[in-house]
């Protein structure tokens, strides 16, 4: 192993790990919001009825756009990093989240400047505002909501990372869109349900009809999206295998696939 190969891996690991950390921050940060997914494509409310006639509409968090590219990161880094890749970037993760959280709740507590309320007293269309009001609702998150999201993220990571390497090593190096499909499969399914059972029926007061007809769907979009963009990964695999040189990939991956079963 030569040190062009050695500097290669260390700073493929490092963008990849600040790609996977930056999506899921972010995805944290901006999951507050809920859109449309119908108004967005421009179609009828669905009023899905399930469960004591809940009707569900395609409402996503704002963050959903964004997880399948964390889905896909993670993926990458267990191919050629293994489960330890993953587990390593996992807990920094969650751990840097936990960390803007944090800095996010004192911030909001700050006493706000009066001049700062008094420029932004109104809107563009001229209605009262209090400006530190919308900023407090906006950036600070229930604490069900933060210690779901970082639960479920974690869960659904490890879980990720072992039903991936389970898949490799029945594939071998081949099938790539199975070991990232069946590892997102499984770890979604958790994860979407874990989130929403501890963020709105333990500290909530969701119905658990309620958490497994959200859940439903927001698993069904996870799942779906994460399919969709499977040509990505490949394109990806693409890129590093040109990267780090054909024979180098492979023996890279074949490193992470075996130190995954010892």
């Amino acid at each position: 192993m030569n040190y062009s190969f050695t500097n290669k891996k260390t700073n493929l690991y490092i963008f990849l790990s600040a790609v996977f950390l930056t999506n899921a921050l972010v995805a944290e940060i901006i999951g507050v919001k809920i859109f449309s997914g119908e108004t967005l494509l421009g179609v009828p409310p669905a009023q899905i009825h399930l469960l004591d006639n809940f009707a569900l509409d395609f409402n996503l968090t704002a963050g959903a756009v964004i997880w399948p590219f964390v889905f896909i990161t993670s993926d990458i880094i267990n191919e050629y990093f293994g489960k330890a890749g993953v587990r390593r970037i996992s807990f920094m993760t969650v751990g840097f989240i936990a960390y803007s959280f944090l800095i996010i709740y004192a911030v909001t507590t700050l006493p706000p400047a009066q001049f700062w309320l008094d420029v932004n007293a109104k809107d563009p269309a001229g209605n009262a505002i209090n400006i530190d009001n919308a900023f407090g609702m906006i950036f600070r998150q229930g604490m069900g909501i933060i210690v779901g999201s970082l639960t479920a993220f974690l869960i659904g990571q490890l879980l990720d990372a072992s039903v991936f390497q389970y898949l490799r090593k029945i594939t071998g190096s081949r099938k790539i869109w199975l070991r990232a499909t069946g590892s997102t499969l499984v770890s979604q399914l958790i994860d979407s349900f874990v989130v929403l059972f501890i963020a709105f029926y333990v500290f909530g007061n969701w119905s658990m009809a309620q958490v497994f007809a959200v859940a439903l769907i927001n698993y069904i979009y996870k799942f779906t999206t994460a399919i969709l963009l499977t040509p990505v990964l490949y394109i990806a695999h693409s890129i590093i295998d040109r990267y780090l040189g054909k024979d180098h990939a492979e023996e890279l991956a074949n490193e992470a696939a075996m130190s995954s079963f010892m």
